[in-house]
């Protein structure tokens, strides 16, 4: 088995700019991006990270049992993905600093690459990423 754990972060927004759609409706697009909806809004997502499926798993286990952190990034293997957004970096960024210690060379790499991504979303609360297990 050959699974993965993706990272994607977003790179960048754009609006669906279709030429079949009628003036009136890019005016309701434009309306709803200033109210604050993001009705034909694309987002943009890049793989940043990638790991082995069973490498991750032990990369988790690093962080502290049963804490919330942890409970997070085991939302893959429940749900198939998760979205890390400006809600969770202190929490995750806490909780990957703590287990740096007691990580592998690799797993303090991925660490480190994703505090650097948690830093970018704590920076601009619009980013997040898209966490998501790659079957294949």
């Amino acid at each position: 088995m050959n699974d993965k754990v993706v990272f994607s972060q977003l790179s960048s927004k754009f609006i669906d700019e279709n030429e079949d759609t009628p003036p009136q409706a890019q005016q309701v697009i434009y309306y709803g991006l200033a109210i604050g909806h993001h009705l034909g809004v694309i987002d943009c997502l890049q793989a940043v990270l990638n790991c082995p499926w069973q490498e991750y798993l032990l990369w988790i286990a690093t962080l502290e049992e049963g804490s919330e952190a942890q409970r997070k990034m085991t939302g893959i293997a429940r749900y198939g993905e998760i979205v890390i957004d400006s809600s969770h970096v202190v929490m995750l960024a806490n909780a990957f600093s703590v287990a740096l210690k007691k990580q592998t060379e690799q797993q303090q790499s991925w660490s480190q690459q994703l505090l650097h991504m948690l830093a970018d979303i704590h920076q601009e609360s619009a980013i997040y990423l898209m966490v998501r297990r790659a079957r294949g």
